[in-house]
């Protein structure tokens, strides 16, 4: 088989057998009818098989036509898919922006920044969202914590925000506050989701570090939630530095360990379709995040004693 003419010529089988016939796939695709009966015989020359059979009402697949027919209809929803995306990239730039965001983020950090985008850029208006991520269709740029495996999305890394651990003063009172790292196995731990039932916990103070590996008695993929959790007494929590400060000024939380730092608990980033990373809408407000978000992630406590993973 001619391997330069091949997919093209899988493509047409797949229009014929889909639009029952050689004028209808002709006409589909703007050309000769002559041109797409020649293209399914060199096919089949190729081949050394029929793949259709061809009578004055219908055509019909053939053994050997039903086996290659699932492979030349991916041939050609590939290119449709291919086709597709190059007219979204070309396509007018125009409506809002749509922007979504996991809602303790959206709120904390996302909600003060829109009025001042808006103030910089009022050409650009915005459709915000702050509900768990949905399907990439329903959003042009997210804000979310980590990655997906979508080969398909193209990211901007914000920023890292600093985790403290925090408690009530009554928790305090009533157990025995932490003087050392080690000490955390002695206590209720209130910690993000992990991958295994033990939680890592990387502490710095100065060139020290240590390591305590922890069974939390409460893990919770939401820091909202973790938040909850901790101003209600019931331990010992992993937070983002920005959650507690508020209770912290006001005394409802106490720190646990202040003279140590921990590696943030997670990553932020500002995550978009391939597509749209030469729109000039994404790319002014992906840029206004990465310049105003890392300020507002930025602790006074932060010693710098944990990197956070350069952006790609």
């Amino acid at each position: 088989m001619n391997e330069l003419w091949a997919p093209a010529q899988l493509a047409l089988l797949a229009k014929v057998v889909d639009l029952n016939g050689f004028s209808a796939a002709a006409r589909s695709l703007g050309v000769p009818k002559a041109a797409v009966s020649r293209s399914v015989a060199d096919l089949e020359k190729a081949l050394g098989v029929r793949v259709l059979e061809r009578t004055t009402r219908r055509i019909a697949l053939t053994a050997a036509g039903r086996l290659i027919y699932p492979y030349a209809k991916r041939v050609v929803t590939e290119v449709d898919a291919a086709s597709a995306l190059i007219a979204r990239l070309h396509a007018p730039v125009g409506g809002p922006l749509r922007v979504a965001a996991e809602p303790t983020y959206g709120r904390a950090l996302l909600a003060p920044l829109v009025p001042r985008f808006l103030e910089s850029f009022p050409d650009v208006p915005l459709e915000v969202v702050l509900q768990p991520l949905e399907a990439q269709d329903s959003w042009d740029v997210a804000i979310r914590a980590g990655l997906s495996e979508d080969a398909t999305l193209t990211h901007r890394l914000l920023g890292a925000p600093p985790a403290v651990l925090c408690a009530t003063p009554s928790y305090l009172q009533q157990h025995a506050a932490p003087v050392r790292p080690e000490d955390l196995r002695h206590h209720d731990l209130l910690t993000p989701a992990g991958d295994s039932p033990e939680y890592r916990l990387q502490l710095a103070r100065g060139s020290q570090r240590a390591e305590v590996r922890v069974a939390p008695k409460l893990t919770v993929n939401d820091p909202a939630v973790l938040h909850g959790a901790c101003a209600a007494g019931l331990g010992v929590a992993l937070l983002p530095e920005f959650l507690c400060r508020q209770g912290l000024a006001t005394g409802r939380l106490k720190l646990v360990l202040p003279d140590w730092t921990l590696a943030p608990a997670a990553i932020l980033y500002a995550v978009y379709s391939a597509t749209l990373e030469a729109d000039p809408r994404v790319q002014r407000f992906v840029e206004f995040l990465a310049a105003n978000i890392v300020p507002a992630l930025a602790s006074a406590r932060a010693s710098g004693a944990f990197s956070t993973p350069r952006s790609s």
